[in-house]
């Protein structure tokens, strides 16, 4: 494809997130699955739904641009989760793997953060209301999510995790 216009190069991006929230969906509950923190696993159980959600706004968006959403492989992201799957693999303390997991998360989140500001400054310039409201809910609930694994980081995993040498 030809980028040419602001336009093409927004489609282009929503196809990128959206590729990239459905890896997340593959991803997430083997994450909530290999945390060993309740707290932990819960969060990446919830943030499972809320990427669902994500997609469904996704497509709702594409329904509005007439416009199919895929076609693009978000490398990105399958990057940054097979990051993920490597700690998985990992043998030691558990709060330690748990710790991993909320970097290797936080990092995926901070990735979502980029793309999806990105885009919702993409459709206010063209004119894309709807859109631009649809993704700055989507960006909130990211910096949401966030916002939580530093806390589950703070206050309980990285609090257990045995320091060392």
């Amino acid at each position: 494809m030809k980028l040419d216009s602001l336009q093409k190069l927004f489609i282009e991006e929503l196809r990128d997130i959206y590729n990239a929230e459905n890896q997340l969906i593959k991803a997430l509950p083997k994450m909530a699955k290999g945390a060993s923190h309740e707290e932990l696993k819960q969060a990446f159980e919830d943030h499972l739904e809320q990427t669902k959600e994500h997609v469904e706004r996704l497509e709702e968006i594409f329904k509005g641009l007439d416009e199919k959403p895929t076609g693009k492989t978000c490398k990105a992201m399958k990057g940054l989760i097979e990051e993920g799957a490597e700690i998985l693999k990992e043998e030691g303390d558990r709060s330690v793997i748990d710790a991993a997991l909320i970097g290797a998360a936080q990092r995926v989140e901070h990735y979502e953060i980029a793309a999806y500001g990105t885009v919702r400054t993409f459709a206010r310039l063209l004119g894309e209301e709807d859109a631009a409201e649809l993704l700055q809910e989507t960006l909130d609930e990211e910096g949401e999510t966030d916002k939580l694994l530093t806390e589950l980081a703070e206050t309980v995993v990285n609090v257990e995790a045995p320091a060392g040498i």
